[in-house]
C-alpha cells in the first residue's frame, strides 16, 4: 500500500500535511502521536471515509476513492467506493456493532451484502472467526450482553469477515477498561503473526515495541519520525519524539 503526499484540511485547519508512507504486505505499522496529530484522519482517508485534498492512496496499484484520467483525479461512484472499502477492514475505538443484531448477524451482514456470499458460507466463516478471537460460544449473544473487550473482538472478527487486504485499527483499546486491554491486544498479536497487513493507531507503547515492524510518530499532521521500534522507541532522533515518549513511558 502506498500513501503518497496526502493532505487534508478541515476549513482553515490542516489535519494532514503531505504525508507519505509505504506499507509492505504482511507488515505491522504502529502510529503514535499526541491527540490531534492526524493519526485517525489518516486511517479514515485510507478507506475513503474522508476525502483527501491532495495526493493519493493506492492498494495493490489501485487508487482508493478515485480514478485517474489524463492528469486529473475523479471521485469514484458510491458502489465502487464500497467495493474498494471491503478490501480495507477498519476497527474503531467504540466497536460500532449493530445493537439490534446478534454477534453472528453482525459478522455475516457485510459479506452477504458487499461480497454477495451465500448465508451458509458467510455463517461458516463467521463461526471460524469467532473461534479465532475466542468467542465461539457467543454467536447468539447481543452486543449489550458482552464486555467491552468481547465487543471489540467481535468487531475484529467482523472486519476480518470481508477478508480485507489491509486492516486498520483506530486506538482499538482506548475505550476499554484496563483489565480488558490484553485480550484485544492478544487477538491483534495473533493477526500480526498470521501475516496480515496491519496499521494500528495506538497508545500502547509496549505493544508497538513488541509487535510492530515499523513505528511512525506523527504531530501536527506530519510524520516526524519513522523506523523500527528499536530506532523510534529506543533511540529517537527527533526532539519531539523524545518529549512525547518521556510523557507516555
Amino acid at each position: 500500500m502506498s500513501i503518497h503526499n496526502v493532505s487534508k484540511q478541515f476549513g482553515a485547519l490542516t489535519v494532514l500535511d503531505n504525508v507519505s508512507l509505504d506499507i509492505a504486505p504482511g507488515s505491522v505499522t504502529a502510529i503514535l502521536g499526541p491527540s490531534g496529530s492526524g493519526k485517525s484522519t489518516l486511517l479514515r482517508t485510507i478507506n475513503h471515509l474522508e476525502r483527501v485534498d491532495g495526493g493519493f492512496i493506492a492498494i495493490d496499484g489501485e487508487l482508493i476513492g478515485y480514478r485517474q484520467h489524463d492528469d486529473a483525479l475523479y471521485e469514484l461512484k458510491e458502489p465502487d467506493i464500497l467495493r474498494q472499502r471491503a478490501d480495507v477492514g477498519m476497527v474503531f475505538q467504540n466497536f460500532n456493532l449493530f445493537p439490534h443484531l446478534t454477534v453472528l448477524e453482525n459478522i455475516i451482514e457485510a459479506p452477504q451484502a458487499v461480497r454477495g456470499q451465500p448465508r451458509e458460507q458467510a455463517e461458516a466463516l463467521a463461526r471460524e472467526l469467532l473461534a479465532r478471537v475466542g468467542l465461539a460460544d457467543k454467536a447468539n449473544a447481543f452486543p449489550r450482553q458482552l464486555s467491552g473487550g468481547q465487543q471489540q473482538r467481535v468487531a475484529i472478527a467482523r472486519a476480518l469477515a470481508l477478508q480485507p487486504k489491509v486492516l486498520l485499527f483506530d486506538e482499538p483499546t482506548s475505550a476499554l477498561d484496563p483489565e480488558l486491554v490484553g485480550e484485544v491486544l492478544d487477538v491483534i498479536r495473533e493477526l500480526a503473526n498470521s501475516g496480515a497487513t496491519l496499521l494500528v493507531v495506538t497508545h500502547e507503547i509496549g505493544f508497538a515495541r513488541e509487535v510492530a515492524d515499523r513505528v511512525v510518530f506523527m504531530e501536527h499532521g506530519r510524520i516526524v519520525e519513522s523506523g523500527t521500534p528499536a530506532q523510534v522507541l529506543g533511540q529517537p532522533q527527533h526532539s519531539r519524539t523524545r518529549e512525547f515518549l518521556a510523557k507516555v513511558l
